[in-house]
């Protein structure tokens, strides 16, 4: 393994003081695409520090940040299927044009990068293999050539973005709020992505026995609410102290920030009993009937929500304007990232911001950036106009994007 220089642990106190120059970021230096949405091969070299991609609609610069988000766990920035995320085109073209790819001609779409951090570089890769004659379509995971998981990448590659999709976050369902919470929750607690999906397959394995078996096994039954019961309790209990870290860095930034405090809560049903693990099982159990009957799980942490207040208006979120829920969610997304950075000298994590800086005036635009440099994080931003990202120049590689491939133009 690669040995770069050793993280200095001095973490800045506040987002005025520069990162120390000689620290090493958590960076992507390389990323390879095969067959993945618009890119039928394609490689990108980059050095540490921000990422600027430019070019017009439909050229594939969002394409680019989806892939670098299945680096991390989940389903991506767009949580899109697997399927969708396959390049359309005629098989015999994309098989010829993968077999340039080396490693990556064997899945249907493939992602590869590679990870910069104080401890060396590690290599990440990502696909969807083909099906055999007796198994579907499957997304495979390795790191450094070796099979993983999904939650193995947490503290390995933690990764933050915001997208324009996300512009209504507020105003949407309660499910888009509590992943938006649950990617900030996975960058302090490597265990809640463990969590979550221990919860979330105990969850469906329950509501299909409800659903399909008129008296279903009561001991299967107490295993699955039990592992429910666990986990769910620990899922409330990282994301409410995930949520007081946040409140204490917003109110420490307050009005010397440029982007608005934000004033966050976990708004759940059961309240306090959430948190309990003795209550959560005694609430399954008893629920069992109801939910039978409603086809879903009708309590528990799937269905918390994430209340939001711009604390100098003493308004709700979803009663704010567009730039204000704008920059509400920019101001969670740098407290969250500052808390990272100074997690046991860790690394802020990687900034995926899609056609940020169109919707910002310049003076918030040229904050923006500077925070970026000061925080010390790799932070890939999408733009049409060139213009718009001048406070970076000299700062920040820029490439153009141009038919899904990569020009660099600064």
């Amino acid at each position: 393994m690669k040995q770069t220089a050793k993280l200095m642990k001095d973490a800045p106190l506040h987002p005025g003081v520069p990162f120390p120059a000689a620290a090493v970021r958590l960076s992507l230096i390389r990323l390879r695409l095969a067959n993945f949405r618009s890119y039928a091969v394609a490689e990108l070299n980059v050095e540490p520090g921000p990422v600027v991609l430019v070019g017009e609609n439909g050229t594939g610069k969002t394409n680019c940040l989806e892939a670098i988000s299945l680096l991390s766990p989940g389903r991506g920035l767009r949580g899109a299927k697997l399927a969708e995320l396959q390049r359309k085109a005629p098989h015999e073209t994309v098989a010829l044009e993968l077999n340039k790819a080396d490693s990556l001609s064997a899945s249907l779409w493939a992602v590869a990068g590679t990870i910069a951090r104080a401890d060396g570089t590690w290599d990440i890769g990502t696909g969807l293999s083909p099906a055999g004659t007796d198994v579907n379509p499957r997304r495979t995971m390795h790191l450094n050539g070796a099979p993983a998981q999904s939650a193995d990448l947490v503290e390995l590659a933690p990764m933050l973005w915001l997208t324009p999709a996300q512009d209504r976050l507020f105003l949407e369902a309660a499910s888009e709020r509590r992943r938006f919470l649950d990617r900030l929750t996975f960058a302090l607690d490597s265990a809640h992505a463990r969590r979550v999906v221990r919860y979330e397959r105990a969850m469906r394995q329950r509501l299909r026995l409800l659903r399909e078996q008129r008296n279903p096994d009561p001991v299967w039954l107490d295993a699955l609410e039990e592992t429910m019961a666990e986990t769910g309790a620990g899922i409330t209990q990282a994301r409410l102290s995930l949520i007081e870290k946040l409140n204490g860095e917003l109110t420490a930034r307050g009005a010397a920030g440029a982007f608005p405090c934000a004033h966050l809560a976990l708004a759940d049903p059961l309240g306090e009993d959430a948190s309990d693990t003795e209550t959560l099982r005694a609430r399954f159990a008893g629920a069992r009937r109801r939910d039978a009957e409603a086809g879903r799980t009708t309590l528990g942490p799937n269905t918390a929500d994430l209340a939001v207040r711009h604390t100098s208006k003493r308004a709700d979120a979803r009663d704010c304007s567009t730039g204000e829920q704008k920059a509400l969610l920019i101001s969670i997304v740098l407290a969250n990232a500052w808390l990272q950075a100074r997690k046991d000298g860790a690394a802020p994590p990687i900034l995926l911001l899609d056609e940020i800086a169109a919707h910002l005036d310049a003076a918030h635009r040229a904050a923006l950036f500077e925070e970026i440099l000061c925080l010390g994080a790799q932070a890939w931003m999408t733009g049409t106009d060139a213009s718009l990202f001048a406070p970076l120049t000299g700062r920040a590689t820029v490439f153009t994007v141009e038919r899904s491939q990569f020009v660099r133009t600064g």
